[in-house]
């Protein structure tokens, strides 16, 4: 029983490590003059993906790669089939020809070149930067578009962002260093348990990076998006979701080779790295009836990621 309280409270202490750590950089930002805008996508962003990096990044170090791997692409699953399931059938997802058109084409993209690269069963250093240059690449051209209708995808964070305006300089730092501690802690907490409870049941490291450490570090996304759908606000959920499922792939795997060359099991290949890549297909006819995800298509998404666990299972 120990095993699963000490892996909740380091899901608990990611999450809130996150949160914190978004706070205090954002009123740092703030006071170095940046705008909420930039600050919305980039300390946000990188906040959110903050708990996947570092579960990834202590896992591999560990060497258990299963773990950093399953992560990230039970994540990118469970993001579609979990996470806009669920916001879909709460209420309807608006869809924007952007999404189409740019952030659904780049995640397919990335998405068919993560699977190349890892079919030889390794994602080298060189590689790593490979993704991580993309990562690089991708922000680039958000920062470059960013008063040409990108910025409407900000405003949500920028709501946050004016909360932690009036932090002092001690706050702020405080905020910041102590969001680093928890990330640390909590996915140190979260990997090691997650590595007995794999062990207790005979269960394949890999089984548990996609199922309980996915859906526990995608939590922020599915708060967020079931908030959103409540709000009656879920215009941003697919963008935010389609560039979640980007950065994943291009800044966590990318930095976690950088750190350590990362062995990818032949079961992601051939499973997982397909189902991945499947139900991100099946987002494609479902956002374009009537340009928006709804109940039904919400309930399709939601029994594509149900199907997944029963498979794996």
């Amino acid at each position: 029983m120990t095993v699963y309280l000490l892996l909740a409270l380091g899901l608990i202490i990611l999450l809130y490590g996150g949160k914190i750590l978004v706070d205090g950089a954002s009123s740092i930002a703030l006071k170095l003059g940046m705008s909420t805008g930039l600050i919305g996508l980039t300390v946000v962003a990188f906040g959110t993906s903050a708990p996947e990096l570092l579960v990834s990044l202590n896992a591999a170090l560990k060497g258990n790669s299963d773990i950093s791997i399953g992560n990230v692409v039970g994540s990118n699953i469970a993001n579609i089939g979990l996470v806009l399931g669920i916001s879909g059938i709460f209420y309807p997802i608006l869809i924007r020809k952007s999404h189409v058109r740019f952030e659904y084409a780049m995640m397919i993209l990335v998405t068919i070149i993560y699977y190349g690269l890892s079919i030889d069963l390794e994602i080298t250093r060189i590689e790593g930067i490979m993704l991580f240059s993309g990562f690089v690449g991708f922000n680039a051209f958000l920062f470059r578009n960013l008063g040409k209708g990108i910025q409407q995808e900000t405003d949500s964070a920028e709501e946050e962002i004016e909360d932690v305006r009036n932090y002092s300089w001690l706050a702020s730092i405080g905020l910041f260093t102590g969001g680093i501690g928890g990330l640390y802690f909590g996915s140190e907490l979260l990997v090691n348990n997650a590595i007995l409870i794999s062990r207790e049941f005979g269960v394949s490291e890999r089984i548990i990076g996609v199922t309980i450490v996915a859906i526990g570090t995608s939590l922020p996304e599915l708060i967020t998006s079931i908030i959103a759908a409540l709000s009656k606000r879920t215009d941003l959920a697919l963008g935010n979701i389609l560039g979640s499922n980007i950065m994943n792939i291009l800044s966590i795997i990318g930095l976690t080779a950088i750190v350590k060359p990362i062995s990818v099991s032949e079961a992601f290949v051939q499973s997982d790295y397909l189902w991945m890549i499947g139900i991100s297909l099946l987002l494609y006819p479902l956002m374009k009836t009537k340009m928006r995800i709804s109940k039904v298509e919400g309930l399709v998404l939601l029994v594509a990621y149900i199907a997944y666990l029963v498979f794996l299972l």
